[in-house]
């Protein structure tokens, strides 16, 4: 009688990962999709869209969009000078304060907010506002942007660096024509890590940003506050819609950076690992 033999293959690790994302990635968006094209009843209609004939709603979606744009900016402008800080400092000091940054990571995401609520409303005097709920998004988001940075100008052949000089360009022209092109990958995760989930932040607002003392453009809502309200009060139906249109949004940014990745790989002759 024959032996069965069982062979373990690599593949197999990939089941749990494949099992986690049906349950939480890809049955949601079904439900998402059934629910925006469907009304109260569960036939077929187009009647949740119609909130997109509402000005209201395009005012919502334009204050996210520029506030997801300024805190990816932001963002920005900190963590590239962070990250190239970090480079020039010896390997030992660089782990520790690359902990440093990514240690209030480690922290719930709603405790550090509320951090900041209490620094800022009760030290600073700050108010509750745009400004709070945007310098809450930067110091949220922060780490998402400077590890990828980080980690491609670590990774960066030092060669050409020493190459360019040793050919006479001047430390700004290294950086403007060399190393700046070479972290567009890194730049362009980072964006996407930050911007992505700040167009559909809603808990950031509330903590930090809502009954902010006025009615001003930069001080309502957010497109993420209006999805969760709807879906908190039982409206499926067009709390899908606009999640869906958020979903598209999301795919579109992604599209683009992908384009802009591939491009500039191809300009500089590299891979993106």
């Amino acid at each position: 009688m024959k032996k069965l033999k069982l062979r373990f293959h690599r593949g197999y690790l990939a089941f749990p990962y494949m099992a986690v994302s049906i349950v939480f990635v890809i049955v949601p968006l079904i439900l998402i999709l059934i629910y925006a094209f469907t009304d109260a009843s569960g036939a077929f209609s187009l009647e949740s869209f119609n909130k997109f004939s509402d000005k209201g709603t395009w005012i919502t979606m334009a204050r996210s969009l520029i506030i997801a744009f300024l805190t990816t900016v932001l963002c920005l402008i900190l963590a590239y000078p962070t990250a190239l800080a970090l480079t020039k400092i010896k390997a030992s000091r660089r782990t520790v304060l690359l902990m440093v940054f990514i240690l209030p990571m480690w922290i719930n995401s709603l405790l550090r907010i509320y951090a900041v609520k209490l620094f800022f409303g009760d030290i600073a005097g700050m108010e509750r506002g745009f400004m709070l709920t945007l310098i809450g998004m930067v110091y949220d988001f922060f780490p998402f942007m400077l590890l990828p940075i980080y980690t491609i100008l670590t990774d960066m052949d030092k060669g050409v660096l020493e190459a360019s000089a040793d050919l006479g360009a001047s430390p700004l022209e290294t950086f403007l024509k060399v190393r700046l092109p070479l972290s567009v990958p890194g730049i362009v995760s980072g964006v996407l890590m930050v911007f992505m989930p700040t167009v559909s932040s809603f808990a950031v607002y509330d903590i930090l940003g809502k009954d902010g003392g006025n009615a001003a453009f930069m001080d309502g809502k957010l497109f993420g506050n209006i999805v969760y309200t709807y879906f908190e009060k039982g409206y499926y139906n067009s709390g899908s819609a606009l999640a869906l249109a958020l979903l598209v949004l999301i795919l579109l940014s992604t599209v683009i950076s992908n384009l802009i990745t591939r491009g500039k790989t191809v300009k500089t002759g590299g891979t993106v690992s």
